[in-house]
């Protein structure tokens, strides 16, 4: 099982659901469940259930820059996934290293570090950062932590106006009810600048927490700003 596997799953529910196919993912990634478990035990894996979730959680990730990248693209911007800033020390590319530099938190006689993202969307023709998106399955894996992140940014003159985000499939169903709000709605509301859902399910939207098809929209109402 691969990822380029899950892309064809997504390409065959794209031509029955079209831009509602994010609404799917889930029952996407169960169909790819079963293909995963026979590849796992074929290839020695016994704990396929650990297999499965490290595979699910890193190609959510792949899968959702998948999805929007030519939607970024249309919009003039780039997108890059964190972990190639995060791996390269150098860059001939004096864009990216400019990209990194604009990201970098300071933390004194510390140093400076990369706050823990999944994708950064940027301007290349100046360097801006626009918005930095983290991705889980459920928001418990990441959500108070990326709280943490929108208020180190907000510290510095450099990073404060970089939008943080979170895409989530939300198969808890944290996010469903507004009021009375979960714990993970209510950092979701306070603590980040916007979360999007991808489900079939019903969801009590706010200007905050939305389904993911307002995602493109909202990030071309930043650009504006």
């Amino acid at each position: 099982m691969t990822f380029e596997d899950l892309i064809n799953f997504y390409e065959d529910k794209k031509k029955v659901y079209g831009n509602n196919t994010y609404k799917y993912i889930s029952e996407i990634l169960k169909e790819a469940k079963e293909n995963h478990r026979q590849y796992a035990l074929k290839n020695g894996i016994i704990d396929t259930e650990q297999s499965w979730r490290a595979f699910k959680g890193k190609n959510l990730e792949k899968m959702i820059e998948y999805i929007i990248t030519d939607e970024v693209k249309k919009l003039g911007l780039s997108i890059i996934n964190a972990n190639k800033l995060e791996r390269k020390r150098n860059f001939e590319d004096k864009t990216l290293d400019l990209v990194k530099r604009n990201l970098c938190i300071d933390y004194g006689e510390c140093g400076l570090h990369l706050p823990d993202v999944d994708i950064i969307i940027y301007d290349d023709k100046n360097n801006k950062i626009i918005a930095v998106l983290s991705i889980k399955v459920t928001l418990r894996e990441r959500i108070a932590q990326t709280g943490y992140w929108k208020l180190k940014l907000m510290q510095s003159s450099v990073t404060k106006d970089i939008k943080v985000l979170f895409i989530t499939l939300d198969e808890d169903e944290t996010l469903s009810i507004k009021k009375p709000a979960k714990k993970g709605r209510a950092i979701a509301e306070i603590d980040t600048d916007g979360c999007y859902i991808l489900t079939e399910n019903d969801v009590d939207e706010s200007n905050k927490v939305k389904l993911f098809s307002n995602f493109i929209n909202d990030l071309k109402k930043m650009i504006k700003f």
